[in-house]
């Protein structure tokens, strides 16, 4: 399997998490209405944080900032090279699938 074959299999099998074509060439991956983040293909995850997530996760090296936000905290990018990129998307990932679920009252 792919990377993006992989990191769909895994979060699409999160309950209530369905994948979808964006308009942008993207595949969004989304809980309900809520999008917890989208691959362009093999390359990488664009995922949006709160603020002080997100720098908790550029400072650890995790993220990068957004190619269309550049220097703006918010939405991440998350390059995607080798297996161990692949598990961390995965985590990146439950972490907004946490929030979502929180937000919307559901237990995970």
């Amino acid at each position: 399997m792919t990377a993006s074959e992989t990191i769909i299999a895994e979060v699409t099998a999160w309950e209530g998490v369905t994948a979808a074509p964006g308009s942008r060439g993207e595949l969004s991956l989304k809980v309900g209405g809520r999008e917890i983040g989208h691959l362009h293909g093999d390359r990488v995850a664009h995922i949006g944080f709160p603020k002080a997530v997100w720098q908790e996760l550029f400072d650890a090296g995790r993220i990068d900032y957004h190619p269309v936000f550049p220097g703006r905290k918010g939405w991440g990018a998350r390059a995607i090279a080798g297996p161990e990129d692949v598990a961390d998307v995965i985590a990146l990932l439950r972490l907004n699938y946490e929030r979502a679920r929180g937000a919307r009252g559901l237990a995970a």
